[in-house]
């Protein structure tokens, strides 16, 4: 599991440009939309590019915002898609009954209630419709995504580096297999 220094959280996307003197419209995934502004600088994914960053207003639901180094509207219509993040260790304690962020999931094992290790956790999606677990199966293959539902994952132990999962039949066995007994 990567080291929480290491570990960065995406605050929002750059929707595209507003106005001719640099500003973006970021699409927030912040619980207050001005938080993507809260943490200090940001960065991309890859952390090829980091930027001062300002709130400047809201449009809809989307934040403007200045970024350190873009002035004008080509600059800023060029970052559209570009996801902005912050290391980890740089946001407060996770409030709640939860106590930790999506982030921290990555890079969890994942394993049945009755030990059985389905693989470890690469990245947790939403597009849309909900929270998905995207996990590395434990015999290799492609990837699986599962619904993050409290049926699905009835336990979250950060503290010892799994969740615990009960999968739907045929999430990991490809639904081809008749089960046993049957």
């Amino acid at each position: 599991m990567a080291e929480a220094s290491q570990r960065k959280v995406c605050l929002g996307v750059v929707a595209g440009a507003h106005g001719v003197r640099g500003l973006v419209r970021v699409k927030p995934f912040t619980e207050a939309p001005d938080g993507v502004a809260a943490y200090g600088p940001v960065e991309t994914a890859d952390g090829a590019r980091r930027f001062a960053i300002e709130a400047k207003g809201m449009v809809k639901e989307l934040v403007l915002c200045r970024l350190g180094g873009i002035d004008d509207r080509d600059a800023a219509e060029a970052l559209r898609g570009t996801e902005l993040y912050v290391p980890r260790d740089r946001l407060p304690p996770a409030d709640g009954d939860e106590g930790w962020y999506r982030a921290d999931l990555v890079g969890l094992s994942a394993v049945g209630a009755d030990g059985r290790d389905y693989g470890r956790v690469v990245s947790v999606e939403n597009f849309g419709a909900g929270d998905l677990l995207e996990i590395a199966p434990a015999g290799g293959g492609e990837t699986v995504l599962m619904g993050f539902t409290e049926a699905n994952v009835p336990e979250v132990d950060i503290a010892g580096g799994r969740v615990v999962i009960d999968p739907p039949i045929g999430t990991f066995d490809g639904g081809d297999e008749e089960p046993e007994g049957e």
